[in-house]
């Protein structure tokens, strides 16, 4: 029951190619957002759309995965779980990030590839 304390599972398409960094130590990770959407009826019976994005982080073999196979528009399934950090900008204010630490992806589409 434990790994169901903080788990997140997304279906969606990245938004742009991932950004891949390198950190002091040497360790890859790569960087890239998500964007999944949600269709529902509204109360005037129209089809709503809407979009959500997310940031997503990758680290190791599953960032070689992600650098190597996936680009703007690609469609994939991610596992993870979610990361808050906090950091203070230009003017001192504080600011929240949050991001999904992948751990497990499933690409769909065309060529697909497990990781």
């Amino acid at each position: 029951m434990y790994s169901l304390r903080n788990k997140v599972q997304l279906i969606g398409n990245l938004g742009k190619s991932p950004d891949v960094k390198k950190t002091e130590t040497g360790k890859k990770l790569v960087k890239f957002s998500l964007a999944t959407d949600e269709v529902y009826t509204n109360l005037k019976g129209e089809k709503v759309k809407e979009t959500q994005w997310h940031n997503l982080i990758a680290w190791g073999k599953v960032a070689d995965l992600a650098e190597k196979y996936l680009s703007k528009g690609s469609e994939v399934a991610v596992e993870g779980k979610l990361i808050t950090k906090d950091y203070t900008d230009k003017e001192g204010n504080k600011r929240f990030v949050t991001e999904v630490q992948v751990n497990e992806m499933l690409f769909l589409g065309s060529g697909k590839v497990n990781a």
